[in-house]
């Protein structure tokens, strides 16, 4: 049982002894359900914010936040997507990218790079 540990415990102590923490928050803030494209959302919340839930760590122990993007957009199931390439150049970039949803396997649809959203 050594690697069962209270988080909230763990990360205080590793933060106090001055250890380097990396979090990671998965899909996008467009999908987030407080702030993104409603009703097109996840159930949870992928922005920074949602990256501290559930460790214990409040806010101002976060002292650097690295934003990662593709080079193309993706979405699965319903909700605007302007970006949408067309059909060929879709499929070859889902079948190079893997791009399928994690949980239920759905192919995601491709778009360019959408500078506007990123924004």
């Amino acid at each position: 049982m050594d690697n069962v540990k209270k988080t909230e415990v763990f990360l205080y102590d590793a933060w106090k002894a001055g250890e380097p923490i990396l979090l990671e928050s998965a899909q996008g803030t467009l999908l987030d359900i407080d702030h993104g494209t409603y009703p097109f959302v996840t159930s949870s919340n992928p922005t920074i914010g949602g990256a501290l839930t559930g460790t214990g760590l409040p806010s101002q122990f976060v002292t650097e936040v690295i934003g990662v993007v593709k080079a193309y957009t993706t979405r699965v199931g319903g909700g605007p997507f302007p970006t949408q390439m067309e059909a060929e150049l879709d499929e070859r970039i889902r079948k190079v990218g893997k791009e399928h949803g994690t949980v239920t396997g759905r192919p995601r649809d491709c778009g360019w790079w959408d500078i506007p959203q990123l924004r």
